[in-house]
């Protein structure tokens, strides 16, 4: 299955920049794809809110930062093994998928490592006989290492005292060696076998498949010692005995160098490039394992892919975009300063909103729209033409929305009145948040501009929210490192705006640019100007560039 595809808005995202992602999403998957994610950068607006609740359509997935991370890996999703496994059985699963490290989990969580150096060092250091019952070595491990078969005593015990020996010899030298709780590996003598039980020997480990007779076998059940059968020779048996030990017996549990699936992998390279290890456990939010990377790994990371809609603005894109493969610009903005390392499909009409653009879309590839996705795509509409009322509303705008309208069986005047009023309800939020709810940022030569907008029916909802924001406006250039910012408080019903403003160019750009005064030096009154994109922002920048 191919990579996702995230269709995303800008920072602050309005109603229309929310609709766009989803409608366009959806018409990709509707063409046949099943990869394109709607997503946002931001919180979204009452307004939005609204519309969404409305048309019971789910909010986009946040996405705030589209750099490269561990999850983009090529990772190896080899499954955790238990603290019991034997050495054995771990050779063999390293082995088998071609890696040097397995990781021991429990309940899914990440609780040690295991590498074949640690394997190899543990074989081949050990020359303590005891070593089995020292790391309480389960006769399952035993039994399968030695590709046995328990004849007598439970298979389920573990292993906890005595040592290792051969028993080779006569009876009479193996009752100077043999101590109690000894695992005995011997041959087909019954003097042998015998003696082994008598002085106490926890096992007896019978080579070769030699016959075990009847009354050693009651014997060694009366004096609770146990007997493995193994086809294997004594050599061979004393050769893998050692390599039924747990890997929790050797296993490393401090100072774990791992990953989490978020981690920037411009975070991780140096943190990987000082270390010897060749692969790096990775876990998710809540810590549990989901598999291993190495420094080869980063050769096959892939960029995450992006659509944008509603804007062609670096400032106003999702944080890393440049380190994301773009892959369309489906916007009805001025050209801005997103730049791409290779072609993409770029839609850019002078429409009033980005997602009439998008119901042509559909149009032209015959795509039908349901009804909610028309309601979603209608209010994007409303809202960025003002109900029509916008310069920037073209005749292609009035024609989309009525035939959207149609769809989605709602009245344009009263879903507006409906949008308008949730989005002036701003009871909930603080002047910070008022502020930013759509906020853009534009860059006019070396000046930083940052221009908000709300619109709404009701004059004293206006003058309240004015009176909210304004002492709050230089705070808000400062934390955002604006030259000016403008915050247009835009009456739908009149048809104009009221711009309360910060910064030293700002009163003389407004002035110049729209003709106007000031009277108290911290807003201008514009009749007949309610578009930021085809009004303020052209106006404010000849103004600067001036």
């Amino acid at each position: 299955m191919s990579k996702d595809v995230y269709v995303i808005g800008h920072k602050n995202p309005d109603t229309d920049s929310i609709a766009a992602a989803i409608a366009y999403a959806n018409l990709k998957n509707e063409t046949g794809h099943s990869n394109y994610i709607a997503a946002r950068c931001g919180n979204v607006s009452s307004e939005t809110q609204y519309v969404l609740d409305r048309f019971n359509i789910k909010t986009p997935k946040f996405v705030g930062d589209v750099r490269t991370q561990v999850r983009d890996m090529d990772m190896r999703k080899i499954p955790g093994v238990a603290a019991e496994m034997s050495l054995k059985d771990a050779w063999s699963k390293m082995k088998e998928n071609k890696v040097v490290t397995l990781c021991i989990t429990e309940g899914n969580y990440l609780k040690g490592l295991i590498t074949t150096g640690d394997i190899v060092e543990s074989y081949m250091g050990s020359y303590d006989s005891n070593t089995l019952s020292l790391a309480r070595t389960s006769y399952i491990n035993i039994v399968d290492t030695l590709d046995g078969t328990m004849i007598v005593g439970d298979i389920s015990d573990s292993q906890i005292e005595g040592k290792v020996l051969i028993g080779a010899g006569t009876p009479d030298t193996l009752e100077e060696f043999i101590r109690p709780h000894d695992i005995v590996i011997l041959g087909d003598r019954y003097e042998s076998q015998l003696c082994a039980i008598e002085v106490g020997a926890d096992c007896l480990i019978i080579c070769a498949g030699s016959k075990i007779t009847q009354s050693i076998q009651n014997i060694a059940a009366e004096r609770n010692c146990k007997i493995i059968s193994t086809p294997h020779d004594t050599f061979t048996v004393a050769r893998l005995i050692y390599q039924s030990l747990p890997i929790r017996h050797f296993m490393r549990t401090k100072d774990l160098l791992t990953f989490k699936q978020d981690d920037f992998i411009e975070d991780v390279h140096p943190i990987m490039a000082s270390t010897r290890h060749r692969y790096f456990p990775v876990v998710d939010s809540s810590g549990r394992y989901v598999g291993m990377v190495s420094r080869r790994n980063f050769l096959a990371a892939t960029k995450k892919r992006l659509i944008l809609v509603d804007h062609n603005e670096k400032s106003q894109a999702v944080n890393g975009m440049e380190e994301a493969e773009i892959l369309e610009i489906i916007d009805h903005h001025r050209l801005g300063t997103v730049s791409t390392n290779k072609p993409v499909y770029f839609r850019n009409q002078p429409l009033g909103s980005t997602c009439t653009i998008i119901y042509l879309m559909y149009q032209e590839l015959g795509i039908e729209i349901k009804p909610d996705i028309a309601g979603l795509m209608l209010s994007a509409i409303i809202s960025d033409t003002l109900l029509y009322r916008s310069p920037t509303c073209t005749e292609m705008d009035k024609t989309a929305g009525s035939v959207l309208a149609k769809i989605a069986g709602v009245n344009e005047e009263e879903l507006a009145k409906s949008m308008f009023t949730a989005g002036s309800n701003l009871g909930d939020k603080t002047p910070d948040e008022i502020i930013h709810q759509d906020f853009k940022k534009f860059a006019v030569g070396k000046t930083n501009v940052g221009i908000g907008q709300i619109s709404s029916m009701d004059s004293n909802e206006l003058s309240h929210i004015r009176e909210t924001i304004l002492p709050e406006l230089e705070a808000a250039a400062k934390k955002d490192g604006l030259d000016l910012i403008l915050f247009m408080l835009t009456n739908i019903l009149k048809e104009s705006s009221d711009v309360i403003f910060h910064g030293t160019k700002a009163e003389i750009a407004l002035e110049s640019g729209f003709g106007v005064t000031s009277k108290d030096h911290v807003s201008v009154h514009l009749p007949g100007v309610v578009s930021r994109k085809k009004q303020m922002l052209p106006t404010i920048i000849n103004t600067l560039n001036q």
